[in-house]
Formats: C-alpha cells, structure tokens, sequence
C-alpha cells in the first residue's frame, strides 16, 4: 500500500476514535433547564443590568466579526496565492535560503502578518471593554500582555515549525505519520506544561490563604473524591473587573484556580457553589477527555493536511511544489484556519454539555440551588453577559450555557429535590 493509502486508512482511523470518545465520554444529555423557567429567570434580573450586557455584546459584536473575516481572508491571502511564500523566501534570504531559516524566521513572520492585520480588531476590543469598565488594565498592561503572548507564541512556534520540517526532511513519504504523533504528544505536554510554565507568564498565583473558606473548600473537595493539588488565587484584578475560576492541568499539576476578583465580589457560600462547579471538571475528568480528544483532533488534522495539500490546484495556487516545503506554510495557516472555523460550533457544543454537566455537579455537591442561581445572577451582572444571548451567536460559539440556562436548572433541581 502506498504512503496516501496508508494515510487514508490512518485518518478513518483518528476519526472513528474521535467518534467513538465523543460518543462515550461527552455528556450528549443535559440536566432540565424548562424555557419556562428561563423566561422567568430574565424577567428576574435587573432590566438595567440587562440592557448594559447587551449593550456591552451588540458594541463589541462587528470588531469581533469583522476580526474574523478579515482573518479569514488574511490566511487565504498568504495560503492561496504566491504571496506566502514570497515572504518566507525573503525572510530566508539573509542566510542564502537555507531551509532552517525559511521553516523557523518565513513561518513565524506569516504568522506575525496575519496577527498585525487583526491586531487594530484586538486594541478595539481592549477599548469597548475599558469604556465600559470591565477591564483594568491600561494600554500600557495590555501592551505588555500583548508582547508576552507574541513571545511565548514565538518560542513555542519556532519549536513545533523546526521540528516539523525537520521531520518532512527526514521522512519525505512519511512525514504525516510522524508529524500525527508529535502533534498528539504536543496537546498531552503542553496540558502539563502550560498551568506550571506559561500561565504564571501572566498571572501571579498564591495559595489562597488558611482560613474558613479555605477549609470549606479542601473539605469539599475531599468529600467529592478529587485529587486537587491546591487552590490558587490569581491576580486578575490587575487586568479586569470579571470574575470567574478554572481547573487546569492533569494528575501532578491540576489546581482549581480562582480570581481574586470573585473573592472580592462573592459570598464565600457562592464562591463555594463555582469551585464545586470546577471540582465537577475535575472529578468528570474534564481535562483528560479534553487533552485526549486534542490529542485525536490534532493527529487526525496533520493527515488531512498531507491529504488535501497534495491535491493540485491548492499547489498551483500557492506556486508550490509540495505542502511539506517551508514555502508552502501559508497554505497550511490558510486550510488550518478553515478548518477551525468549521469545527468552532461543534468545540461549542461539545463544551456547553461539559459545563452543563459541571453545573449539575455542583448542584448536588453543594445542595444549595439557591445559591447557585445568586451566583448565576452575580457572575453576569459583573461579567456583564448578555443573560440570554441571540441563537445563533449561541450556537456558533457560546463554550458556557446562557445565564438563564443555569437559573432554570437550578429551579428544575430545585423542584426535583425540594431544596
């Protein structure tokens, strides 16, 4: 069998295992959230606070999909046309072509063009949100946040792109099958790696410090079965007024993480409702279902890139010979870039029932519907959400239920159990 049958039957492969995890380990059933209950739950909410959330979403929503499309089109522009490899030439010429240079220096300024061109979208966004007060950090922190992002992102690009051509090199006819197994190792490690490595290039994490909640919450979570290494308070408020808290890592590095900013604005009862809701990622084991379906996901995309780069017309259109050239990266960000937009409203889905499923988690662990509705109300007052979002926005990418969604399955759980 040739390399591209071997490559076929690889790719139906990844996607039969992606199939077969979603299928087992997505929770496809979601607890009770009656519209009813909804209606009720928005006519609840202060209509002031309301209209400022939709406000804040209506300002924001043409920056964010004008970013989008002009995206689009940037990765199109570099993959589609000769464009692209123009500029990875160029960057290669100071040291006489050499494939290094083309692959690490051509790769990253195609990437750094494309960011330039939706960097106004980014600063436009930064400045809605300043207006409006959820944010805190001046131009000058977000610049700085800006440039650590573009470093780390240099470092970790640089690394992945010598490697990757490194390996097309090496094995010409087979380089999809050992570029699937990096890319998989890659979404394992760096679920290891970037809680501990690259989010305190961020933040600055401590341990939340002794005292009733603190205990409230280790209780809890050994009651719930959770190995969690610790809880950790960062530093949000330095950049935001949102609150929020996540579970990161897997085995030896996986912490709940919460901002001090829901510690400020919380009831303690509350802030034990959402950690509740984190342990139930953990206990559900979130993050390994996360990083082995990344893992799948990653794989499967590498084959199809050998796939459908090797169809003429794409090569013609980039005047390339072959997508494994360094020359031919801009046609990778272009059907890279396609490729996740396609898959955005299925990542959405995906991660509503996973949130949902937390939610219900948190429901039982604490008993306490009622607080989890107050939660619900404060999280989007604070956070400014749009409480019960257009549809079509909701289904395209909303990763959280609506804020009504929650409310009406803490009335649902509520009325099933009579608390």
């Amino acid at each position: 069998m040739t390399p591209r049958g071997w490559a076929v039957l690889t790719l139906a492969g990844l996607v039969v295992a992606l199939v077969v995890v979603a299928v087992l380990l997505v929770p496809w059933s979601r607890p009770p959230a009656p519209r009813a209950d909804q209606l009720a739950a928005l006519r609840d909410l202060p209509a002031d606070e309301v209209a400022h959330g939709r406000a804040l979403r209506a300002a924001l929503r043409p920056g964010r999909y004008t970013g989008l499309v002009v995206g689009l089109l940037a990765a199109l522009a570099l993959g589609l046309t000769p464009l692209g490899g123009r500029l990875i030439e160029l960057a290669g010429r100071p040291f006489g072509g050499h494939w290094v240079a083309q692959a690490v220096l051509g790769g990253l300024v195609v990437v750094l063009v494309a960011d330039l061109l939706t960097l106004p979208f980014a600063a436009w966004r930064h400045s809605v949100l300043t207006r409006y007060g959820l944010s805190t950090n001046g131009w000058g922190g977000w610049t700085l946040d800006l440039l650590k992002s573009y470093a780390v992102s240099a470092v970790l690009g640089a690394t992945v792109l010598l490697g990757f051509y490194a390996v097309t090199r090496l094995a010409p006819r087979w380089w999809w099958a050992l570029g699937a197994a990096g890319a998989a190792s890659l979404v394992v490690l760096l679920s290891f790696v970037l809680p501990v490595l690259v989010e305190p290039v961020f933040n600055r994490f401590t341990p939340m410090e002794p005292g009733p909640l603190r205990t409230e919450l280790v209780n809890m979570a050994a009651r719930d079965g959770v190995p969690v290494r610790d809880v950790l308070v960062a530093d949000a408020s330095r950049r935001t007024r949102a609150v929020n808290a996540y579970v990161s890592g897997l085995g030896p590095t996986r912490r709940v993480v919460v901002y001090d900013t829901l510690l400020r604005e919380a009831t303690p009862a509350e802030v034990t409702s959402v950690v509740a809701h984190e342990l139930g990622h953990a206990k559900d084991r979130d993050v390994t279902v996360g990083t082995l379906t990344g893992a799948l996901g990653a794989a499967a995309l590498v084959v199809a890139l050998y796939l459908v780069g090797s169809w003429g017309p794409l090569l013609r259109l980039a005047r390339v010979d072959s997508i494994a050239e360094p020359r031919a990266f801009g046609l990778l960000i272009a059907l890279v870039t396609v490729a996740g937009l396609v898959a955005t409203p299925v990542q959405a889905l995906v991660s509503r029932r996973v949130e949902a499923r937390a939610d219900a988690h948190a429901l039982a662990l604490t008993g306490d519907p009622a607080t989890f509705e107050a939660m619900q109300r404060r999280l989007a007052g604070i956070n400014l959400a749009d409480p019960d979002p257009p549809r079509w926005e909701y289904l395209w990418s909303a990763s959280h239920p609506s804020t009504v969604e929650r409310m009406a399955a803490a009335r649902a759980y509520a009325r099933e159990t009579g608390g």
